[in-house]
């Protein structure tokens, strides 16, 4: 769906580690590279590698202010591309046509199946397809 917008296209990768904790006091640093913590997909996270171009539907994958409308599940259109923060356009729910910005954030998958604690800095956002209510 990428390929059909066109314009520049910028890819964001995200920086991923073991959180430090109790559980990790044990562990060698050694034991998750880079490379096997990028392969982890688990609900509520973004992709580590995440293609954009301006005019991009997403959707939100976490609360970012509710009060402003910025919930999970509000979709946006990408109007500009920075390297910490994405500006972009809401299409739905009420707040329709406001502009809004959304930052790198570190997040932690809740995954049960996951056995150490990951943290993700990336974008909390998924690609998104234009959907038609009516």
């Amino acid at each position: 769906m990428m390929d059909l917008i066109p314009g520049e296209e910028k890819v964001y990768l995200s920086c991923d580690s073991p959180s430090s904790g109790p559980s990790m006091a044990n562990r060698s640093n050694n034991i998750y590279t880079p490379e096997f913590l990028n392969t982890i997909d688990a609900s509520g996270l973004p992709n580590h590698r995440i293609r954009l171009r301006v005019g991009a539907p997403v959707m939100l994958i976490r609360n970012l202010d509710p009060t402003a409308g910025l919930c999970n599940g509000t979709r946006l259109i990408i109007i500009k591309m920075g390297r910490y923060v994405l500006e972009g356009h809401v299409i739905t729910d009420s707040n329709i046509g406001a502009k809004v910005y959304i930052p790198r954030l570190s997040l932690e998958p809740s995954d049960p199946r996951i056995s150490f604690k990951l943290q993700r800095r990336q974008f909390p956002i998924s690609i998104s397809m234009f959907c038609n209510d009516d």
